[in-house]
């Protein structure tokens, strides 16, 4: 059986995208495996052992072209509500909160952040699938 362990994401600044990380969903560096190429950094909490693998290509200046076929992460967490407002007064920006209930009963309460290369990340409210 297979286990997910990490996924990643290209970033452009190092330091930028840690710090995003680790304000917004308390992510620290796990490791750090530095090549003549590029770095990869991984980061995890204690909430999960599944990790974000940064890959940063030294030399790169331009922005990714995320394309059309990204789609996004998604964390959940206990409180919506509670981390909406922190991710505010983080001035991290985060996008409004939405009921997901297509057939008038609520499947799902999110809402999307972008991180600073502009991946999306979705954060659900811990609940039914979403554990």
């Amino acid at each position: 059986m297979a286990k997910a362990i990490h996924s990643m994401v290209r970033v452009l600044d190092e330091r930028r995208s840690v710090d995003f990380y680790d304000k917004a969903f308390g992510l620290k560096v796990a490791d750090r495996l530095d090549f003549p190429d590029f770095t990869l950094v991984y980061l995890s909490n204690p909430e999960s052992g599944f990790e974000v693998e940064l890959t940063v290509n030294k030399g790169r200046t331009d922005p990714y072209d995320l394309g059309d076929g990204y789609g996004h992460l998604a964390v959940s967490v206990e409180n919506l509500d509670a981390e909406h407002a922190r991710f505010e007064a983080e001035g991290l920006h985060p996008r409004k909160l939405v009921e997901f209930a297509p057939a008038g009963e609520v499947v799902a309460r999110f809402f999307f952040v972008a991180d600073p290369d502009g991946y999306q990340i979705e954060v659900l409210e811990r609940g039914g699938r979403f554990k």
